[in-house]
């Protein structure tokens, strides 16, 4: 961990720090709503060291708490956690050595411990943030985890404290970034839409998962090519020749 330390700088120690300190408010409030709503104490603590993806977690529980099924809740946290598949693609190179450290590397996979690493300037720094960063945010998430589901036992009702804001609150801080893009953006509003029309007639969970149908509106057909353009590949017709290419033996004595 001292070699970790002593090769990042300064600024990027405060924003790991600081990035845990809002996870750990995020974590406790995970961990007491889990409680408060019905569920066993180590129901989100097991969850959070299995799983260790507050946005998936947070998803499967409130399927859960509102009366969804297992398979729902499950199907949910798995559409949410596809996007660390390419995620794996991006930091693969940082995660050498024997297998049981290359498999405790994937598992802190998370956007803040990939998006540290993609901010450093060489392999090295790279390297150490990830470790560093995914190290600290999974021994504080879990720990925030524990102490909010026993306070949440304690506590009884957590919307006195307005925790039960936290799961919507989450997950539209999740999908706000990536509302910037318009096709992506109409998509959502339209999985929405159909999620909260489908609510008053499918069970718990379920209108979560056809929500999903939005999707189909971000799909890009074959882009058609107009008759007539020049393809990849193709010699260009007329007009002068590109520098540097090669004229057919025999070319320069028939100038002549």
């Amino acid at each position: 961990m001292r070699s970790l330390l002593r090769t990042l700088d300064a600024a990027t120690l405060r924003n790991v720090a600081l990035v845990c300190v809002a996870d750990a408010l995020v974590g406790a409030s995970f961990g007491a709503i889990a409680v408060s709503g019905g569920l066993p104490l180590w129901v989100p603590v097991v969850l959070s060291v299995l799983v260790f993806a507050g946005g998936s977690q947070f998803a499967a529980v409130g399927v859960v708490l509102s009366g969804g099924s297992a398979l729902a809740a499950v199907a949910t946290g798995l559409v949410l956690n596809a996007r660390l598949l390419p995620f794996g693609f991006t930091v693969a190179d940082l995660l050498d050595g024997p297998w049981w450290r290359r498999l405790a590397g994937t598992h802190l996979i998370t956007d803040e411990s990939v998006a540290f690493a993609l901010l450093q300037p060489d392999r090295r720094r790279r390297r150490a943030v990830f470790w560093l960063c995914g190290l600290a945010l999974f021994l504080i998430w879990n720990a925030s985890v524990v102490l909010g589901a026993a306070a949440g036992s304690l506590i009884g009702d957590t919307d006195v404290l307005g925790l039960d804001a936290a799961f919507p609150a989450v997950l539209l801080a999740l999908v706000l970034p990536s509302l910037g893009d318009r096709r992506t953006r109409t998509a959502a509003l339209a999985g929405a839409a159909l999620a909260v029309a489908a609510t008053p007639f499918l069970p718990g969970g379920l209108p979560v998962l056809l929500a999903l149908v939005g999707l189909l509106l971000t799909w890009r057909g074959p882009v058609a090519v107009p008759a007539g353009a020049p393809q990849a590949g193709a010699p260009r017709r007329g007009g002068p020749e590109p520098a540097g290419a090669e004229r057919p033996a025999g070319a320069v004595e028939e100038a002549h």
